[in-house]
């Protein structure tokens, strides 16, 4: 069986932009993001931490390191899937998130699993 496949994690998102919680003459842009992790490996694992790293459009760099997503630290067995949401603000209309979540598997093996790039935009700024 190969080494990759027992270890996979699938990563989506969604955002939607919080018109109601930002101020843009002040240059504060609040977005709601919805995750969705998958278990597409053979192997139960454990989500253990998070790291993210949001960019906004000057490049300004914000870090986010925490236990858990949402105060859960949820364990997915192959095939399983967890859901949840946050938010971020940035100081520009457009912006991206990244990062990646700490596993741990059940037969001990620590792994990152990536979470893809995806945009943050205040609707109608990029189209």
């Amino acid at each position: 069986m190969a080494q990759e496949k027992r270890y996979q994690i699938a990563v989506s998102a969604s955002t939607r932009y919080l018109a109601e919680q930002s101020d843009e003459a002040a240059g504060h842009y609040v977005f709601a993001y919805t995750i969705t992790i998958r278990n597409a490996g053979n192997v139960t694992a454990q989500l253990i931490s998070r790291h993210w790293i949001i960019t906004d459009a000057q490049g300004r760099v914000q870090e986010v390191r925490g236990l858990g997503v949402v105060g859960a630290q949820p364990v997915l067995r192959p095939g399983q899937s967890h859901e949840y949401s946050s938010g971020t603000a940035i100081a520009t209309p457009v912006g991206t998130m990244r990062g990646s979540y700490q596993m741990v598997a059940e037969d001990g093996t620590r792994f990152d699993a990536e979470i893809p790039e995806f945009t943050l935009s205040v609707p109608r700024v990029l189209h």
